[in-house]
């Protein structure tokens, strides 16, 4: 029992907490408790980056704080990616800070040339964005009043202080791993997905309009955009448990799975309500074969609604691979009306129809991951642009390695 809990089971104050509870403001704190967690991980965070900054030397409190606050994130591992961005930025700026006013002072010219090397240097070295906008911000604070080598190392050392505090208490910041974040972003989105689903359903038994059908595609690609958030924390479950020691790396590889399983079958319910608008605009469906896609699409929807809770209550063991059959099933009872119905006079309209089938096929074989575009496919890694390094470190050193030495022979062999 939480300490949250015994208190709220104490005698004498369970009539206070009543009372309490029913105020507005305790109310917006209590459904955001998460959130609240998290500022308050936060502020700790900056306050002790700020006592420990200023024991290094006198004002390095504010730096280290400000560093605290822009590098700590939900988790630990997005907290290291980046205080290491900022760490990197900061060495990079303040070392250009420090050659760029040694040669030309301190001036316009110095702010100038400082800027435009900073971001030479930034795209030399392929840079993230994480760290890529700290090189210039860093030199810049560096080249303020007062310069000299020891504010340099100050900076660099407040940065360190800042990031080090953020990734240490950023392990507190969310009471879920990554692995049970990633849980719970999909099966968010396959609630969401099997939801749309039924709606569609609903409305394509009932005779649908194309202003219906507007709806729902406008609904699907909002769930389209959610795919690269579900994308990244199965990335950061798969990553946090290679490094470390209580994490499963074998939970976290089937999560990514799951993860492009799901994107797969919101791609494919995107795909199957622009279908359903194409053919509101061009007549419409035929009403002989619209019961049989009404059921072909409800039973996707209570597929997903299946997968969904045995991913929230994996415990138990139970797999029910009736209902990725029956959505198979439904596809071919659709597929075999459309065929003996046929249409003569449209077949854009016909070949809209039966291409719904394979869509609904595909949402099956996503959901049982029998698919061999998940299992034979390499799966998406993250952005470039959202790592500390877009290049790795040994293959840039090697790609300059060679350049260098392909430059050298072609001198030598200019010469010699």
């Amino acid at each position: 029992m939480s300490f949250l809990e015994k208190f709220r089971n104490t005698t004498g104050w369970q009539r206070i907490w009543d009372k309490a509870s029913r105020l507005w403001v305790v109310r917006l704190f209590l459904a955001r408790k998460s959130w609240v967690r998290q500022v308050l991980v936060s502020a700790i965070s900056a306050s002790v980056a700020w006592a420990l900054g200023d024991l290094a030397y006198h004002g390095g409190g504010l730096v280290a704080a400000i560093v605290s606050v822009l590098s700590i994130r939900i988790s630990l591992y997005k907290s290291i990616r980046e205080g290491l961005g900022q760490i990197l930025g900061t060495v990079v700026g303040a070392g250009i800070a420090t050659i760029a006013i040694e040669v030309f002072h301190n001036g316009l010219v110095t702010v100038f040339i400082t800027v435009i090397l900073c971001a030479v240097i930034a795209r030399g070295i392929h840079l993230g964005e994480v760290a890529a906008i700290n090189v210039p911000v860093t030199a810049l604070i560096v080249l303020g009043p007062g310069l000299s080598e020891s504010t340099a190392i100050h900076r660099v050392l407040s940065t360190l202080i800042g990031a080090l505090a953020a990734i240490f208490f950023s392990y507190f910041s969310h009471g879920k791993t990554p692995a049970g974040r990633t849980v719970d972003r999909v099966t968010a989105l396959g609630e969401k997905a099997a939801q749309l689903l039924s709606t569609m359903s609903e409305g394509v038994a009932s005779g649908y309009t194309q202003e219906d059908a507007g709806k729902w595609l406008g609904a699907a690609r909002f769930l389209v955009e959610e795919i690269p958030a579900v994308r990244s924390q199965a990335i950061e479950a798969r990553r946090y448990a290679k490094w470390f020691p209580t994490a499963e790396q074998d939970e976290a590889e089937e999560l990514y799975t799951r993860g492009v399983a799901v994107e797969h079958t919101v791609v494919q319910i995107r795909t199957i309500a622009r279908t359903l608008f194409d053919s509101a605009v061009d007549g419409g469906i035929p009403e002989r074969t619209l019961r049989q896609m009404a059921e072909a699409l409800s039973a996707a929807s209570y597929a997903i609604s299946v997968k969904v809770e045995e991913m929230r209550h994996e415990d138990d063991g139970h797999v029910n691979l009736q209902s990725t059959e029956d959505v198979r099933h439904a596809g071919n009872e659709l597929a075999e009306a459309l065929i003996e119905e046929g249409n003569a006079e449209n077949h854009d309209q016909f070949v809209r129809s039966i291409s719904i089938v394979t869509n609904i096929e595909r949402i099956a074989d996503s959901l049982d991951e029998s698919a061999p575009a998940l299992t034979e496919v390499a799966l998406p890694d993250e952005p470039n642009s959202q790592k500390v390094l877009k290049v790795n470190p040994v293959e840039q050193t090697l790609h300059w390695r060679d350049r260098i030495t392909a430059g050298f022979k072609k001198l030598l062999k200019k010469y010699f």
